[in-house]
C-alpha cells in the first residue's frame, strides 16, 4: 500500500505518524513544497518575538526523524490530482502514483485589493520565509502597519509589540477580531491595546499603499486623505484553501475541499485534512473549513486511520479560539454568537478588562466567550463539547456565570475533575 500525503503542515505529520502506527509495513511519502522541515506556522509569531530559534518551528525535533519512522519526504508540490489512474502530478511535472492519497495542502494568504499593495516593503506573515523577512525590517522603533485585526492578525501583533516597533493598526470592521468577539470584548481589546501603545483603527478601509520619499519608504493611506508612515506593511486579512491544483479533477470543492465524517472526499481513494478540508462543524451539523491546528491534528489522525482501512467516524469540529493579545487572554468556543432561540447570560467589567458571556440552546452550553478570565477556560470548552443537559445548574449560571466548575462536577462527575485538571 502506497500512501501518498501532499502537505506537511500539523495535519500532513501527524497522518503519517499515524499510519506508520497501524500500517508498519506500508510505503508514505509526505509532501512539502517548502524544501525546509516541517514546521507549524503556529510557532512563527514565537520566533518574531524572539522567543525561540528558527528551529524551535519545526513540527518534530529530533534529526532523522521520519527516516527513522521509514517516511519518505519528498521536497514538491502538487500541480493535479488524476483519481481514475491514482496518480498525481507534481511541481517538476512528474508523476507519483498513490492507493490512498491525502490533501493536506493548507490555506494561503488573501491580498487584499489594495493599490500599491505589491510595492517592497508590503507582505504577509504566512510562510517562514515572510517571517525572515519581517525580522529584517522591524527592529526596535520601527514604523509598522499591520492591515488586519483578525486572528491572523492580532497573534502577529503580540509578535511586533513584543520587537518593540511603532504599531498602528487598521481593521475594517467595526471591532476587533470581529469573527471570535462581540462588540464588548472587541472594544475592550482594542482598549488594552491603546493602552499599551499601539494605534488602532477599527471600521477604517485602507484606500492605498503609496511608496513614499523620505525616512520611511511607505504611506499606508486612509479615508480622508490621513497618511501613517511605514518601514513594513504587513497584510492579514483573511486565507482561502489551497484547491486550485483540484480544477478538472472531479473531486468536490467549496469553501474548501468537501469531506464527509470519514474525511474522505467525493473519490474512495482521496482524503483532506486541515485548512483545506471543509468538514463537520460540531455545534451546527454543517460542513464548514476550522482553519486552526487542533482541527488540523484531529483531521489527520482520523484521516490516517480510515485510510488505512479503519472505519473511525469524526465527531466534528469545535469552533475554538484562545488569543493572547499583548497579555490579555481571550477565548471563544462553539456557538459563541449564540443559539437562534437559546439563552445568555453576560459579566462585563472593562475596567478591570474582564468579560464572561455563556450561550445556552435549552439547558445546554452551546457557546462561551472569556476575555481576562482564564479560570476553567478548559471546563467551558468541556461542556460545550459533552453537551451535557444542565438541568437547574444553568439557572444557576444565569445569576452567577463564574460558577461554571462547579457546575461541570455537579453534571459530569469526578471523571471530570481529572479531565479538567488535566
Amino acid at each position: 500500500m502506497h500512501y501518498v500525503i501532499v502537505g506537511a503542515g500539523p495535519a500532513g505529520v501527524v497522518a503519517a505518524e499515524a499510519l506508520r502506527k497501524v500500517d508498519p509495513q506500508g510505503d508514505i511519502s509526505l509532501l512539502d513544497r517548502h524544501g525546509e522541515p516541517p514546521y507549524s506556522r503556529m510557532a512563527i509569531p514565537y520566533y518574531l518575538a524572539g522567543n525561540i530559534a528558527e528551529e524551535g518551528t519545526h513540527l518534530r525535533k529530533e534529526e532523522g526523524h521520519f527516516e527513522k519512522l521509514g517516511i519518505q519526504l519528498v521536497n514538491q508540490g502538487i500541480r493535479k490530482v488524476s483519481p481514475a489512474d491514482r496518480h498525481i502530478t507534481l511541481d517538476d511535472g512528474s508523476q507519483l502514483q498513490y492507493d490512498k492519497l491525502l490533501l493536506a495542502t493548507g490555506s494561503h494568504p488573501l491580498t487584499p485589493p489594495i493599490p500599491g499593495v505589491d510595492n517592497p516593503g508590503v507582505l504577509p506573515c504566512w510562510e517562514l520565509e515572510h517571517a525572515r523577512e519581517i525580522v529584517k525590517r522591524a527592529k526596535p522603533g520601527a514604523k509598522v502597519a499591520l492591515i488586519g485585526a483578525g486572528f491572523i492578525g492580532c497573534i502577529i501583533l503580540e509578535a511586533l509589540a513584543l520587537r518593540k516597533v511603532e504599531l498602528a493598526v487598521i481593521e475594517m470592521g467595526p471591532r476587533m477580531v470581529p469573527r471570535m468577539m462581540d462588540e464588548k470584548a472587541g472594544a475592550m481589546i482594542k482598549a488594552w491595546c491603546e493602552d499599551k501603545g499601539v494605534a488602532v483603527y477599527t471600521d477604517t478601509q485602507v484606500e492605498a499603499i503609496e511608496a513614499a520619499q523620505g525616512a520611511q519608504p511607505l504611506n499606508v493611506v486612509l479615508p480622508g486623505g490621513k497618511r501613517l508612515p511605514a518601514d513594513l506593511v504587513i497584510t492579514a486579512t483573511g486565507v482561502g484553501a489551497n484547491t486550485a491544483f483540484l480544477k478538472g479533477s472531479g473531486i468536490k470543492v467549496d469553501q474548501g475541499i468537501l469531506v464527509d465524517e470519514f474525511m474522505q472526499t467525493s473519490d474512495a481513494n482521496v482524503f483532506a485534512a486541515g485548512d483545506c478540508a471543509q468538514g463537520c462543524d460540531f455545534s451546527t451539523g454543517e460542513r464548514s473549513v476550522h482553519a486552526i491546528q487542533p482541527t488540523a491534528v484531529d483531521h489527520g489522525r482520523i484521516a490516517a486511520l480510515n485510510m488505512a482501512g479503519q472505519s473511525v467516524p469524526y465527531k466534528g469540529s469545535v469552533n475554538m479560539n484562545v488569543l493572547d493579545t499583548i497579555g490579555l487572554i481571550s477565548t471563544s468556543f462553539g456557538l459563541w454568537m449564540g443559539a437562534k432561540g437559546g439563552d445568555c447570560i453576560e459579566l462585563h467589567d472593562p475596567e478591570r478588562f474582564r468579560y464572561l458571556n455563556l450561550q445556552f440552546k435549552d439547558d445546554v452550553l452551546v457557546g462561551a466567550t472569556s476575555l481576562g478570565m482564564t479560570e476553567h477556560v478548559g471546563v467551558l470548552r468541556g461542556l460545550i463539547q459533552s453537551q451535557v443537559p444542565l438541568g437547574p445548574w444553568k439557572d444557576k449560571l444565569l445569576v452567577d456565570p463564574t460558577r461554571v466548575m462547579e457546575a461541570y462536577l455537579a453534571r459530569c462527575g469526578t471523571s471530570a475533575q481529572a479531565a479538567a485538571s488535566a
